[in-house]
C-alpha cells in the first residue's frame, strides 16, 4: 500500500512538499509539482479523504435537496449539477424529501440536521424540498444556493421568471387568434404557480383577450390532475370547448395528452395545447408541444456556479437573488 511517505521518498522531497502538491499546488514550483505527481502516479498513491478533510477542513462534498425524484425536472437538475461539481473536484450527496410515507417537512428538517453534522462544504436546495420551511435557511452556516422563490433571501437564490414566461405564452396564444382559452394552473399555495397564472392572464389581456374564470382549473402539478382537467373540460364545457389549453407544467400536460387520446380528441386538430416547461423529455413527445420556460440544466449550471464562488471564496458578499428569463418555442400543438 502506497503512503505519502513512500511518495516523498520516491520523489526525493519531504512529506510536507508532497502535501503542498496535493492540497496547495500554488505553493510549489511547476517542476516540483511534476516530480511529485510522477511519483504519485508511479506508486498508485490515493490520498485518504478523511485525512485530507482533517487537514483542510473540507470534505469535498456538496449536498442537494430535491422534493420529488420521480418528477423528470429534478433528475435533469441533479445530473447537470453533479457534472458541474465533478469537474470542480467535488462529489454530491442527494436527499429526496418526498420519500414513501410523506411527511416531507419532517424529512427536510432531518436531512438539514444530517447535512450540518457531516460538515458538508455546500448545499443546493431544489425549491419545494423545503416548502414552508424557508426560515430553516436563516443563519445556515455553509454556502447554500436555493433554486426557486425564496422570499426571505436568506441565502443565494435563483429562479425562473414565472410571471414573464406566463405572459409570453398568453401574448402568443392571443396573437394566434385564440379567444376561448383554458388554463390549468399549479396549486394556489405555490407562489411561483400563481406568478405563472398571473403572467399568463396579463399576457392574454395584452393581446386583447379577457381571461374567462370558467376555463380556469387548479391542478396539483402531477399527472393525474392533468387527466382530471381534461375530464372537467369535456364534462362541463362539452358544448363549447376551448380552442387551446395551457398547462402550467409538463407532468399535467402529459396526463392530459393521455386522456385526450383516450377520449378521441386529436391534438392539435381538435384542441391546441401549450405548456410551461422545457425538460429534455419534451423532445420525445409527439406532436411536439409548444412551450415556454428554461431547461432545468440552465438553472443547475448557474446554481452550481454561484455555489462554487461561495465555496472558493471568490464571492463572500450578501445573498444574491437572480431571475432567469424564459424563452417561448412554438411547435406543433399551438
Amino acid at each position: 500500500m502506497s503512503t505519502i511517505g513512500k511518495v516523498a521518498e520516491r520523489a526525493g522531497v519531504s512529506r510536507t512538499t508532497v502535501s503542498h502538491v496535493l492540497n496547495h499546488a500554488d505553493r510549489v514550483s511547476q517542476a516540483l509539482r511534476e516530480k511529485v505527481l510522477a511519483a504519485v502516479e508511479e506508486l498508485g498513491y490515493v490520498p485518504n479523504p478523511q485525512a485530507q478533510s482533517l487537514r483542510t477542513g473540507k470534505t469535498n462534498l456538496v449536498a442537494m435537496l430535491i422534493p420529488d425524484i420521480r418528477n423528470p425536472f429534478y433528475p435533469e437538475l441533479v445530473k447537470t449539477a453533479q457534472s458541474e461539481l465533478e469537474a470542480a473536484g467535488l462529489d454530491m450527496l442527494i436527499f429526496n424529501t418526498d420519500v414513501p410515507g410523506g411527511h416531507s417537512q419532517e424529512h427536510g428538517r432531518e436531512y438539514l440536521r444530517q447535512i450540518r453534522n457531516r460538515r458538508i462544504d455546500g448545499l443546493i436546495v431544489g425549491d419545494f424540498a423545503l416548502h414552508g420551511m424557508h426560515d430553516a435557511l436563516v443563519g445556515i452556516d455553509l454556502p447554500t444556493v436555493f433554486i426557486g422563490d425564496l422570499p426571505n433571501r436568506a441565502v443565494d437564490s435563483l429562479k425562473i421568471d414565472d410571471f414573464g414566461g406566463g405572459r409570453l405564452m398568453g401574448e402568443y396564444l392571443a396573437s394566434k387568434g385564440h379567444t376561448r382559452i383554458a388554463h390549468v394552473t399549479g396549486p394556489s399555495f405555490f407562489a411561483e404557480a400563481m406568478a405563472r397564472a398571473a403572467g399568463f392572464e396579463q399576457g392574454l389581456r395584452d393581446g386583447g383577450v379577457e381571461p374567462d374564470p370558467a376555463f380556469r382549473f387548479e391542478g396539483s402539478y402531477l399527472g393525474p390532475s392533468g387527466k382530471a382537467a381534461v375530464e372537467w373540460l369535456l364534462d362541463r364545457h362539452k358544448g363549447a370547448l376551448p380552442s387551446v389549453v395551457f398547462f402550467a407544467n409538463f407532468l399535467m400536460a402529459s396526463g392530459a395528452l393521455a386522456e385526450f387520446y383516450d377520449r378521441g380528441i386529436r391534438i392539435p386538430e381538435d384542441m391546441a395545447v401549450a405548456v410551461f416547461g422545457d425538460q429534455t423529455q419534451l423532445e420525445y413527445v409527439r406532436p411536439r408541444l409548444t412551450r415556454v420556460g428554461r431547461p432545468p440544466a440552465a438553472l443547475a449550471e448557474r446554481a452550481t456556479a454561484m455555489l462554487l464562488e461561495r465555496i472558493s471564496g471568490r464571492y463572500d458578499g450578501p445573498p444574491r437573488s437572480e431571475i432567469i428569463s424564459c424563452s417561448l418555442q412554438p411547435f406543433d400543438t399551438a
